[in-house]
């Protein structure tokens, strides 16, 4: 008995010292992160990991179930208001299901998974209140996020572990992107059912969402009209706002309702080794939004998106330039994007601007798009000062390098082709609603396999200005595409028509 003992005592004792091991790596000693900011064609200030607090509590010793079948939500809320009142630290996650409504992050928590640890949130409406927030750009209602935090200072998800957003429960579903049995699974589903031919819906509640929306955003007025389409507000898996000092290191996150990682108004913020994953088909399924944040790395993750993978935003139309954040200072290295629509992405919505950008070393392997900036009229906001150096592709869909300021419409050349005659065809005024792109340097790229090689599409009152494009190699089925485009320069550029 007393051997029994004292190899238990010995087992935990070597947990816990693997565990603070693993831990400790959050902002102690040299800063493994001052490389990335080194030589950069910018000038940022070096990022650093948070530091946290040498105290730790483990989650189940708050009550909490780790079979899945009971909800943890007052164990999460316990266990980091208990950091909390210690000044901050760690929360061990261990091994298991943990079933969960909403977890809130508070500053100076870590938010640590350990192996085979997985948080599954809920499949439950009535857990996430709908609450006034961001969503595309534009300010809305959306349901609270299963994992948030606003406005916290030197917070972090580690480990090794995974994060579920039980995304099914939530999203809608095309025909043409499932298999007949997933599609007749669907039909047979008690909640759902299919709003218009090939489109399932999964509650009347979303349906009458849809109906009245102006792409995801609703015109609700009352709470009683927002209430009514409560599934229809799927959230964003990941949001963190206005936080400052933030990792996300390790974790496994996948199957989010809506936008996988979203980050808005952060400054000095991490990604490293992560996995962003969504199914295929899941509708709005980004992996990252990075929007309006301020000093950030994405280094060694990976991405694997039902939409764009990793995405840069920072806000739409008249809302996003009232807020007049741009997302500026970012670096990019190391990273796989497996699907999605894109795998480098700035837009739409990038009426704060974005600037600054420095991407390298990364590699796109069956994307839509390889290289994706999108705007269109009305939009504003400046692009600017973007590198990229560094980049294979291969089987990209459609282009392999798109800038197309006609997103969500015609470009001029489409329109001439179909016959059509409409204002925009000329020259529109220039205002404060007019997207600017210049001083693109693209360097370095080997694509084998695109529909098309590249497109510059700028605006007949705005060209796209200053585009320097050097040993750029691309197998593809149509040549590229320049419109509206100045100051132009290519440097060892090969093109092979298949």
């Amino acid at each position: 008995m007393k051997k029994k003992l004292l190899a238990l005592t010995l087992s935990a004792l070597f947990v816990t010292v693997s565990a603070s091991a693993q831990m400790s790596c959050c902002g102690q000693g040299d800063n493994p992160y001052k490389k990335y900011t080194k030589n950069l064609p910018f000038p940022m200030p070096e990022v650093k990991a948070p530091v946290f607090p040498d105290h730790q509590v483990v989650l189940s010793d708050f009550g909490a179930d780790p079979t899945g079948s009971q909800l943890c939500t007052d164990a999460f809320a316990q266990a980091i208001d208990a950091l909390t009142a210690q000044g901050g630290g760690h929360l061990v996650v261990p091994a298991g299901v943990w079933l969960t409504g909403p977890i809130v992050l508070k500053s100076n928590i870590d938010l640590h998974l350990e192996m085979g640890a997985v948080i599954q949130f809920a499949a439950d409406e009535t857990l996430f209140p709908i609450i006034k927030t961001s969503f595309e750009g534009l300010d809305t209602r959306r349901c609270q996020s299963p994992l948030s935090a606003n406005g916290a200072e030197n917070i972090a998800i580690t480990g090794r572990g995974a994060i579920d957003g039980n995304g099914q429960y939530w999203r809608p579903v095309k025909r043409a992107k499932v298999s007949d049995s997933h599609w007749k699974k669907l039909l047979a589903q008690p909640e759902g059912f299919e709003l218009r031919k090939d489109y399932w819906v999964p509650s009347e509640s979303y349906a009458k969402g849809e109906k009245g929306a102006d792409l995801n955003v609703p015109k609700a007025q009352t709470d009683e009209e927002w209430e009514a389409i409560h599934r229809f507000l799927r959230p964003v898996m990941i949001s963190l706002v206005s936080c400052k000092n933030v990792l996300l290191q390790g974790v496994i996150f996948q199957n989010s309702p809506a936008w996988c990682i979203h980050p808005l108004m952060c400054e000095n913020i991490i990604l490293d080794g992560i996995l962003s994953r969504n199914p295929f088909y899941a509708q709005n399924g980004d992996a990252l939004d990075l929007e309006s944040c301020k000093n950030a790395l994405i280094v060694n993750s990976k991405f694997d998106a039902g939409d764009d993978g990793i995405c840069i935003k920072s806000g739409k139309d008249a809302d996003g330039r009232r807020r007049g954040v741009p997302c500026e200072n970012v670096v990019v290295d190391g990273c796989t994007v497996f699907a999605g629509h894109g795998g480098f992405v700035v837009g739409s919505e990038m009426s704060g601007g974005v600037k600054n950008f420095k991407v390298s070393n990364c590699q796109f392997l069956g994307t839509d798009v390889g290289l994706r900036f999108k705007s269109t009229r009305g939009r504003g906001g400046i692009v600017e000062n973007i590198y990229i150096d560094g980049i294979s592709m291969m089987n990209i869909t459609t282009d392999a390098i798109t800038f197309n300021m006609y997103y969500g419409g015609k470009s001029v050349a489409e329109m001439l082709a179909d016959g059509d005659q409409p204002d925009n065809v000329t020259k529109m005024p220039v205002d404060e609603t007019t997207p600017i792109f210049r001083n693109i340097d693209i360097q370095n790229v080997i694509c084998n396999g695109a529909g098309r090689a590249m497109e510059f599409n700028g605006l007949p009152e705005m060209p796209m200005d200053n585009i320097h494009l050097k040993n750029v190699t691309i197998r593809a089925n149509q040549d590229a595409v320049f419109t509206n485009c100045t100051n132009i320069r290519q440097e060892n550029v090969k093109i092979t028509i298949e």
